[in-house]
């Protein structure tokens, strides 16, 4: 059935004996386990009478039993609102049960922030779900943006600046005053448009160290990414929220995203176009070996 369903019983009940031996607090755990359990009898309920109406279809008998509310599939494949509803509660659960294990602890940060510069590994760590929604996140998005605006950027996210939680700030127009100031906490791409281009990208962790003349203060490159973009997030106070974002907002959002999964803006780069910036990459790692003494904890001669 998982042709016709999108999931079989079994991974169901690796789901459920994974989710129960999960060790949480949470009290949404106590009925998600029955949550999966119904999801999982209701695709079993439906798997033989499924597959009969699929045989029926390939013999060119398209007659629909009577009785339940279905939804069109395409493909003359059908299933029931009842299911299709049960499959989205469990993903809604499964993500809040990650965000839970992910989730970050107090906040910590020492003032004033400074933007950190690659390779520095805090720009490739694990960026947790933030939960509380207190006065110090508030003063970590407002010292953010004073970075922001200080450093000539119209974007930033919070790894940026060694803070490894899930928050971004940005200003379209990069001027204090000016233009619309974008805080997002815990955000998440829900769509992609089908339409892309190219755009001269830069980074505020990935300056020029030595500038020649009308030369741009970042070093820039040209990345392919999305026009469009459909977004799940949270503001300071929690409040969840969505969005559609296009043209240079959507490409604001999906470079400060990247940071978010530790990823950098040359990871999307062609090998043509990577070869173009590698000797000012290749400075910025010799200058983290000066500075702390330690290898480069990436290098970009070995990536082909």
């Amino acid at each position: 059935m998982q042709g016709t369903l999108g999931v079989s019983l079994r991974p169901c009940t690796s789901l459920l004996h994974a989710t129960l031996s999960h060790k949480t607090s949470s009290p949404s755990l106590a009925n998600f386990g029955q949550r999966v359990v119904l999801a999982c009898a209701l695709e079993g309920r439906n798997r033989n009478r499924y597959e009969n109406i699929r045989f029926r279809i390939a013999s060119g008998h398209k007659v629909w039993p009577h009785g339940d509310v279905e939804r069109t599939l395409g493909f003359g494949v059908r299933r029931p609102l009842v299911v299709v509803a049960a499959r989205r509660n469990m993903l809604a659960e499964l993500q809040s049960i990650k965000e839970e294990a992910d989730a970050a602890g107090p906040l910590e940060f020492d003032s004033p922030l400074e933007v950190i510069l690659y390779p520095d590994p805090r720009l490739r760590a694990k960026n947790k779900f933030i939960k509380v929604f207190d006065d110090k996140l508030q003063q970590l998005v407002n010292e953010m943006l004073d970075v922001m605006y200080k450093t000539d950027g119209v974007g930033l996210a919070a790894p940026q600046v060694g803070v490894n939680v899930r928050l971004m700030v940005y200003n379209p127009s990069g001027e204090r005053g000016s233009g619309k100031e974008y805080v997002l906490v815990n955000p998440r791409i829900v769509k992609y448009g089908k339409s892309r281009d190219l755009f001269d990208e830069g980074c505020l962790s990935f300056p020029v160290l030595e500038r020649g003349p009308n030369q741009s203060l970042t070093i820039e490159a040209e990345v392919e990414r999305p026009k469009s973009v459909r977004i799940d997030a949270q503001d300071i106070k929690g409040k969840k929220f969505s969005i559609n974002l296009k043209d240079f907002q959507a490409r604001i959002f999906q470079h400060e995203y990247d940071h978010l999964e530790g990823i950098l803006y040359f990871d999307r780069m062609t090998p043509e176009v990577l070869d173009t910036i590698r000797p000012e990459l290749e400075k910025l790692e010799k200058l983290y070996e000066e500075r702390t003494g330690q290898p480069s904890p990436e290098r970009i001669s070995e990536r082909r």
